[in-house]
Formats: structure tokens, C-alpha cells, sequence
């Protein structure tokens, strides 16, 4: 509101738009009169503002990898008696983000152009009789030297579920060297 009253005050004046907008005039000149006198600010405005520039130091000094967590060690080991919330919530505020290791793994690339499967029960996991309803899902999981996942497969009206546990995969989606097992009834 402040920044909307700044752009229009030479056509209108101050107080006709405070009159309109939900803000009394004195508050639109105390945040001006912050902005000129650092000495009204708040104690934590002031401290945020300090800390604000350290932040940024240690971010840069660091190549901009470091997040909240190493961040807020380097201020330590520097001296700087300051909360890791205190340093998440300024490094948010700047839109500062440290680097995330690793690549996130796609592991289906959708064909837009292909036809969807269709959605043969309507969303309705019930069946009337046994042998009826099948439901089947590949879970992906991510161990270091490649990638694994677990098939289950189960009949809806028995409530059993069998896994097919891939210890790694490699392009290869045969079942040797998998595990088949019956994890029994599923509640």
C-alpha cells in the first residue's frame, strides 16, 4: 500500500487515498520516516538488516552452494550469536537457496501425443467377486550405483498383495534375480 500511495500522492495528495485505502495517514509517515531514520526501526529490523549483509557475505564467499544449515555454521564459527530459523527466514526473504546435491531422477517421461489408458473401474477399488479385480504399482526407489524398485501387484476382493522386489535395475524389467513373495492379507 505504502509503494501504491508513493506512485499516486502528486494526483491525489496523501490523505484522500489514506481516506479510501484501509491505512491511517500516521502510519504511511512512520514507514516513511523509517526508511529516512534507521534509529526508528525496531531492534529486530535493525539486527535483521545486519545480518542481512553477513548473510549475503558468507553466500557469496561460498560460491552460492551453501543453505540455511552451512550458513548459519560459518556465522557461528565467525561469532555471530544468531537462531538457524533466524537464518532460514532471511536467506527467504533475500530468495537466497543453497545447491541440492544430486540430480533429481525422472524415472517416466511421459508421450503427450499418446492416448491415455483408460480408467476402467471409475475409480471404484471394490470387486464383486474374487479373481475379478487386479491393481498393480511400481514403486522407485534410489540406492548409489544405479536405481531399484518394488512391483506389487494384488486382488482387490482377497486383500493380497504380491511384491516383486528388483534388487537393481537395469533397463532389464525380467524377474531373475528379483523376489516374489506373498505379503499376505492387506487391511
Amino acid at each position: 500500500m505504502i509503494a501504491f500511495i508513493e506512485e499516486h500522492r502528486g494526483v491525489f495528495g496523501i490523505e484522500p487515498i489514506c481516506r479510501l485505502l484501509p491505512i491511517a495517514p500516521s502510519t504511511y509517515y512512520e514507514n516513511i520516516a523509517k526508511r529516512e531514520d534507521v534509529d526508528r526501526l525496531s531492534v529486530r529490523a535493525r539486527r535483521d538488516t545486519a545480518l542481512k549483509v553477513e548473510i549475503r557475505r558468507v553466500f557469496e564467499e561460498n560460491f552460492r552452494v551453501y543453505g540455511v544449515r552451512k550458513v548459519w555454521r560459518q556465522l557461528q564459527r565467525e561469532g555471530f550469536d544468531v537462531a538457524r530459523c533466524t537464518v532460514a527466514r532471511l536467506m527467504r526473504s533475500m530468495g537466497l537457496q543453497g545447491i541440492i546435491r544430486g540430480k533429481p531422477v525422472k524415472t517416466t517421461f511421459p508421450d503427450k501425443s499418446a492416448p491415455s489408458p483408460l480408467d476402467r473401474v471409475n475409480r471404484q477399488f471394490r470387486a464383486p467377486a474374487p479373481n475379478r479385480l487386479w491393481v498393480s504399482d511400481f514403486t522407485y526407489g534410489a540406492p548409489r550405483p544405479g536405481w531399484s524398485g518394488v512391483h506389487m501387484t494384488g486382488m482387490q476382493r482377497e486383500r493380497r498383495m504380491w511384491r516383486f522386489a528388483c534388487p537393481l535395475l537395469r533397463g532389464d524389467m525380467s524377474p531373475s534375480g528379483g523376489d516374489l513373495s506373498s505379503t499376505g492379507r492387506v487391511t
